[in-house]
């Protein structure tokens, strides 16, 4: 068994630890954008009673705009119009109430693969 793997695997699974024993939600943040814009999420602590949510701005067929944050989750689901530069978009808002899911991504499956590794590493 590769000890420096064990360890590696371990301390992957550690670190997000002492951000889930939180009693709020850790959720990514971006401002609304133009879609193909790219931006360095930022984690946020969303208020007691809100989950995350990611937005998307459609214009006709067209998905143009995109954002993420918290919010009640009473404005889940909900679409909204937003004007932005004399454009109508129509804003729909999804909700989800685990740390860090709206990422975009799925960590789950990398996570899952790391602990495979270690495993498949110590069982030779």
């Amino acid at each position: 068994c590769n000890p420096q793997l064990v360890h590696a695997a371990l301390l992957w699974l550690s670190l997000p630890l002492p951000l889930l024993l939180s009693e709020n939600l850790h959720c990514y943040f971006s401002p609304i954008l133009e879609k193909e814009i790219t931006f360095e999420l930022i984690v946020t602590e969303c208020p007691p009673n809100e989950l995350c949510f990611k937005a998307l701005g459609r214009y006709g067929n067209y998905t143009a705009l995109s954002a993420r944050g918290c919010m009640l989750e009473k404005d889940c689901s909900q679409v909204h119009s937003l004007r932005l530069l004399g454009t109508v978009y129509s804003m729909s808002y999804s909700c989800c109430d685990w740390p860090y899911c709206n990422r975009g991504v799925a960590l789950e499956p990398l996570t899952a693969m790391l602990v495979a590794a270690a495993v498949a590493a110590c069982s030779f």
